[in-house]
């Protein structure tokens, strides 16, 4: 059996804190932006941007059409009812177009979620602009209530002619623990 002194356990155990800490920094320092990078420079993971899209005035294509399918799917223990009003939608560029996203909390207590937005096929996400989107900001819902949560967007008129179809696909998690005081002010 090994014997350490005081000091030499105390030394360990700090060196074995300090390695840890240097791994958790690594990861969520170094990682993550190196993540974010890597898929806006190769055009992956079909990525949106989390800010509104600033609309110009541009013609409408009417000569074309791409169809806009709406996905939703929940988070692994989020409780919400939570799907587009509409699966699809067929849209000509540079036009605004509107739909919404129905949520219930089926739970008595309120509840505070985030909506991650998706675009297959990824170098399509960056034609697809929106203007207006629940996933902008976290959604509060009281307990055993519902609510419409808006979606405004304009597929570009740069969308490569190949592009058919556009999936847009939220899925939702719930942040009432993170949202802090958020649930019990609203």
């Amino acid at each position: 059996m090994i014997q350490f002194s005081d000091n030499a356990t105390v030394d360990i155990v700090a060196k074995l804190v300090a390695v840890t800490v240097a791994m958790f920094a690594f990861v969520f320092v170094v990682m993550v932006p190196l993540y974010d990078v890597l898929c806006d420079a190769l055009g992956i993971n079909g990525k949106t941007s989390g800010q509104a899209y600033t609309a110009v005035a541009a013609t409408v294509d009417e000569t074309r059409s791409v169809t806009v399918q709406f996905l939703a799917t929940n988070n692994q223990g989020m409780p919400w009812e939570f799907g587009p009003g509409t699966t699809a939608m067929k849209v000509h560029p540079g036009a605004v177009n509107d739909t919404v996203f129905h949520a219930r909390n089926p739970l008595p207590q309120p509840m505070v979620a985030q909506a991650i937005p998706s675009i297959s096929p990824a170098r399509a996400a960056e034609y697809f602009h929106k203007t207006e989107c629940f996933c902008f900001n976290q959604q509060p819902l009281d307990g055993e209530s519902a609510a419409q949560m808006p979606l405004q967007f304009i597929v570009d008129r740069d969308l490569p002619r190949d592009i058919h179809t556009i999936t847009l696909s939220y899925t939702i998690f719930d942040v009432t623990d993170m949202a802090g005081g958020a649930v019990a002010t609203r």
